[in-house]
């Protein structure tokens, strides 16, 4: 399927499209652009996205995924790569989209729909379904700061690069206001291209730096926050409490255990968003209904539960 007029309105549907001279259904061509593969975040909503594919019999759907390794350069390249092979849809992963201005409109110009997962909304993209970050972090700090009692030190790992972690960030820094008696021992924004293993070695420094005057740590997301975790045992630091954001399975079994530093997380649907975008894809690119009708706002949120100890049973697969 080779369509280019997305967005205008006329008799001829997508659906009409599909079909060829011979009458038979061509094939819909789709780009996944993930912006660090590496990640469980990214990888998630694979799964959710081919989950739909194949619950819903869509054997003709062809996905190409391109890895970007969390480089905002490198998710450009692979935007005009697939405006260039003239797909039908793309879909984009975690991405910050800032610097795709050009290769968005590229995208645009071709009539090819830009459709994006927790990338934050830009021009050129028809929407972002995410969660709200701003929320999370509110409900996740609060509750690592009264856990801390409203006192002690505390590392904070930051991540300005995605929409997301940067929001997450600022309102761990808004928060901290009312928090006088918490003193931030250390900052540090993450090296995305290399998350964990440079949330390992930073973490390291601290832990020799500081040792025992670490009360706790705040980490953007789950990966970091295990890291942490990880760097925290080897240096005998049990007494400190760490959280994360994102739910992934291997972070809510990590809070369920009693004598884990981990003390909560933030669990997002990131399958329910590949699903949903799937979703997205069939109604608007294939059955030809108005993207304004089909979808009514922009950014569209998920719900995204905390997750402690006390409740953590619950979500454990």
């Amino acid at each position: 399927m080779k369509n280019r007029i997305f967005g205008v309105v006329g008799a001829c549907s997508f659906a009409a499209l599909m079909v060829g001279a011979a009458g038979t259904a061509q094939a819909l061509e789709i780009a996944m652009v993930h912006s660090n593969a590496a990640a469980q975040s990214d990888q998630r909503v694979k799964a959710g996205f081919e989950a739909w594919i194949a619950e819903n019999g869509k054997s003709d759907w062809n996905v190409s995924y391109l890895d970007s390794g969390g480089s905002g350069e490198t998710t450009a390249a692979n935007i005009q790569d697939a405006a260039s092979r003239g797909v039908d849809a793309i879909v984009m992963t975690m991405a910050d989209l800032r610097a795709s201005r050009a290769a968005l409109d590229a995208a645009k110009a071709a009539n090819i729909p830009v459709f994006a997962a927790d990338s934050g909304y830009v021009d050129g993209v028809v929407v972002d379904v995410t969660t709200n970050n701003w929320a999370m972090s509110s409900d996740v700090s609060v509750y690592l700061l009264d856990q801390m009692g409203g006192q002690g030190n505390l590392i904070f790992y930051r991540m300005a690069e995605h929409h997301g972690t940067r929001k997450r960030g600022d309102v761990m820094q808004a928060v901290l206001k009312e928090y006088p008696d918490v003193k931030v021992l250390a900052e540090h924004n993450i090296n995305y291209r290399a998350f964990f293993e440079d949330t390992s070695r930073t973490m390291e420094d601290f832990a020799a730096r500081f040792g025992t005057e670490i009360n706790a740590v705040w980490a953007p997301w789950d990966e970091p926050a295990q890291a942490v975790v990880n760097v925290l045992n080897a240096s005998g630091l049990t007494d400190v409490k760490v959280i994360g954001i994102d739910g992934h399975p291997q972070a809510i079994a990590e809070v369920c255990k009693p004598e884990s530093q981990m003390i909560a997380t933030v669990s997002q649907p990131f399958e329910k968003m590949g699903g949903q975008i799937a979703d997205w894809i069939q109604e608007i690119v294939v059955d030809g209904k108005p993207a304004a009708e089909v979808i009514p706002t922009k950014t569209v949120y998920m719900d995204a539960p905390l997750i402690t100890k006390q409740n953590c049973q619950e979500y454990l697969k």
